[in-house]
């Protein structure tokens, strides 16, 4: 690690037994934008030991910093050595263990955005990252049963889904027009249904008459 190293992008480890309690509140008085990880509780070293719970973070100064400076962070959270970072979303999907299978996976909607953080201010994602969230999205609104494109924006707000809500506001027209399909489906099943009823004596249904 160069100790002259000036970057904008940092990464380092918390370790909540050994941090000050309030630690994730420094941070955000700082003013740095940060992407802070679920607690990895659930790591263990290559001979099966666990790991000490920990979070990984991500923090963003508004130009390039030393590591001098970073270090001085770090040491008032009692944190190992900062690390600069090249590859933001690289860094960003190994908050959860996204690109390794091997490890425990955690819920990426547990991971905290301080101060405005947003991936999608430091890369842009690929079309093959667009479109895997899509896919993701078109499940949560399936296992949420949602009709309506302000459920389905209010709720990503509400959980910090930061990156699938630009998603989703970036392509508005696919998702109302998959939405308002699923709500005209609704509609349609409830209209059979009304037109439905059970024969006494069988009780088989059998449509009524129009």
């Amino acid at each position: 690690m160069q100790k002259n190293a000036k970057k904008r992008v940092w990464a380092f480890v918390v370790y909540p037994e050994s941090a000050p309690s309030d630690w994730n509140e420094q941070l955000q008085l700082k003013g740095l934008q940060c992407a802070v990880s679920p607690l990895h509780d659930k790591d263990v070293n290559p001979t099966g030991e666990p790991k000490k719970p920990h979070y990984h973070i991500i923090a963003v100064w508004s130009g390039p910093t030393t590591y001098n400076s970073v270090k001085n962070l770090t040491d008032s959270l009692n944190a190992p050595i900062p690390q600069p970072l090249e590859h933001i979303r690289g860094y960003y999907r190994y908050l959860t263990h996204k690109d390794n299978p091997e490890k425990h996976q955690y819920d990426e909607a547990d991971i905290q955005h301080l101060n405005g953080f947003n991936l999608a201010d430091f890369c842009e994602l690929t079309a093959n990252e667009v479109n895997e969230i899509k896919r993701s999205l078109r499940a949560l609104i399936r296992e949420m049963d949602m009709l309506e494109y302000s459920c389905l924006m209010e709720y990503l707000d509400d959980q910090n889904m930061a990156i699938e809500a630009d998603v989703a506001a970036n392509h508005t027209m696919f998702f109302t027009g998959y939405l308002r399909s699923r709500r005209h489906r609704a509609q349609h099943h409830t209209g059979i249904a009304d037109r439905m009823r059970t024969d006494p004596q069988t009780g088989e249904v059998v449509a009524d008459e129009q």
